[in-house]
């Protein structure tokens, strides 16, 4: 537990994306706070993986929001996007994600949405940005798994990436629904869904590797994690090698 800490990555990690976003134009520097942080509500109900370098800077993250009890299609960022506000479209993509929220509680697992996925510009053709994806799946078996959506962006091949981990479009009466220009965030983006169970067959090794990895990295907090929620002490990972921070 290390309140300020917790605070310094956390904006480090909102700093993180705001000079990308800003850079690809997906917002105006007015979107940002003067010390060029995109701050969103859900940030603070959420967990956040960190990828991290050996002095501690942050330079990739990912959000993971892990979503119990009765949770309905209003309680979710996915209301606020462009697909939603569509005469056409929303109705069937609220009626889509109910359908997986109903399947979350027929299964009697938590509902999560990821986003905030962002890595520097030097990482981004590495694995890095893929590990930081396939982690997502890794947390979300730890915390004891989940189905799932993402509102991924086709720039960088982020959309891709996650398909090929194991997204998959969100359907409604047997049609899939389509990718759709965001005017907010001037690009073509897509709403995904995922199981935490069932990641692609050729990522399986791999989040499992990273499941196992997971719980030997630092967690830190601004209070105590609920019981069994990754709560005893993590140490921190050794430099140079890259650690995961929740």
């Amino acid at each position: 537990m290390d309140r300020n800490r917790h605070g310094r990555l956390l904006r480090q990690a909102q700093r993180v994306r705001g000079g990308i976003y800003l850079a690809d134009g997906a917002l105006q520097a007015s979107e940002l706070t003067p010390d060029g942080r995109h701050v969103q509500y859900y940030d603070y109900d959420s967990w956040h993986l960190l990828a991290v370098d050996g002095n501690g800077e942050v330079h990739g993250c990912a959000r993971y929001r892990h979503l119990t009890g009765n949770v309905g299609f209003d309680d979710l960022g996915v209301r606020d996007s462009w697909l939603a506000q569509s005469e056409q479209w929303g109705p069937r993509l609220r009626a889509a994600v109910e359908s997986e929220l109903a399947r979350a509680r027929l299964r009697g697992t938590a509902f999560s949405e990821v986003g905030g996925w962002a890595i520097v510009p030097e990482k981004r053709c590495t694995v890095e940005a893929l590990r930081i994806a396939m982690a997502t799946y890794s947390l979300a078996r730890t915390l004891g798994g989940c189905v799932g959506i993402s509102t991924a962006t086709e720039r960088h091949r982020s959309a891709s990436i996650l398909r090929r981990i194991g997204g998959r479009s969100l359907e409604h009466g047997g049609s899939e629904l389509p990718s759709y220009y965001d005017p907010q965030y001037r690009c073509q983006m897509e709403v995904l869904r995922f199981d935490s169970s069932v990641p692609d067959a050729s990522c399986s090794k791999w989040v499992e590797q990273l499941s196992t990895h997971l719980v030997e990295v630092s967690v830190v907090a601004t209070r105590e994690p609920a019981a069994g929620h990754l709560a005893r002490p993590m140490p921190w990972p050794s430099a140079p090698q890259l650690g995961w921070v929740a």
